[in-house]
């Protein structure tokens, strides 16, 4: 019986498999892409999108915070019955709140989570979680139509120069994260995946760190080997009093807890984190609160 029900299992997940790569091929991406107006990076049959607000100029206990520390805003599309589903985390002015809402609600797209994810920046950033599923161009459309409510770039300009070199030891920062970290636009960048599988709808969030459903740890050099750290946490319920006690124990301060979805399994909590010292040290306190998450190591 047992072999019988993982053969059973197994041949559901090829099925669902195959299913997707089907529906993968049925999408017009380069429809969508000109539509957004821009490339998406590409993991399995997942599309994201990136809108970094590289407009703004946000400054935060002095630190002048690069786009890939926490001004990314992304959009991810992944084939789902009979069309996509869509997921996102647009970063958002105060003003541009209600404007940009107003579009996507009129568009048919929902709205998930609006909240901060830091504090005493400035000027004040706010984050729309949205998501959708349909026709992938009409879903990319009401989004662009949304996104133009804002200041968000919607034209991709030529980087200007090489990204920064990461001042850091990353060498020891992955040991000690117990992952690969990689550069991105001068910042160093983690995604640590849960052990637990995370659905929305019935459908599996993967690969996870595209979805959003990764833990997510920046790290921007600030000088003599000191860092400002961001990110947030995925967590169960009976790990977020854990991860607190342990970010605050080595001087890495909460900013904020709350949702990002609303039918996820099993439910899911996102802790952002703020600090700014030596980057070894602060790795050793991420690394203390990644030890109370069902997370992995690499």
């Amino acid at each position: 019986m047992r072999n019988t029900l993982f053969a059973f299992i197994g041949l559901g997940a090829c099925l669902l498999g195959s299913v997707s790569e089907a529906q993968a091929q049925n999408v017009d991406w380069q429809k969508v892409d000109e539509t957004l107006g821009r490339k998406p990076a590409v993991s399995d049959d997942v599309h994201r999108y990136g809108f970094p607000r590289s407009d703004l100029s946000v400054t935060l206990d002095g630190v002048t915070i690069k786009p890939a520390l926490a001004l990314g805003g992304w959009v991810a599309f992944k084939p789902a019955h009979g069309g996509a589903m869509v997921m996102g985390d647009l970063v958002l002015l105060e003003t541009e709140i209600n404007p940009v809402m107003a579009k996507m609600i009129a568009n048919g797209l929902e709205i998930t989570a609006i909240h901060n994810h830091l504090l005493r920046a400035s000027p004040a950033t706010f984050y729309m979680h949205v998501a959708g599923h349909g026709d992938p161009v009409k879903l990319a459309s009401a989004i662009h139509d949304a996104l133009a409510e804002s200041k968000t770039p919607l034209t991709v300009a030529a980087p200007a120069s090489p990204a920064p070199a990461v001042d850091l030891d990353t060498a020891k920062l992955d040991q000690i994260i117990g992952s690969k970290g990689q550069a991105n636009g001068g910042v160093y960048q983690f995604n640590v995946k849960r052990r637990d599988p995370i659905t929305q709808d019935g459908m599996p969030l993967t690969p996870v760190a595209p979805m959003g459903v990764a833990i997510g740890i920046n790290f921007q050099p600030t000088g003599g080997g000191k860092a400002a750290i961001t990110g947030d946490f995925v967590l169960t319920g009976n790990e977020v009093n854990p991860v607190i006690l342990a970010l605050r124990t080595h001087g890495i301060e909460v900013t904020a807890l709350h949702s990002h979805m609303l039918d996820e399994q099993p439910r899911l909590f996102f802790m952002h984190f703020w600090a700014n010292e030596d980057a070894i040290k602060l790795a050793e306190g991420l690394r203390a609160a990644l030890d109370k998450t069902a997370s992995t190591k690499s």
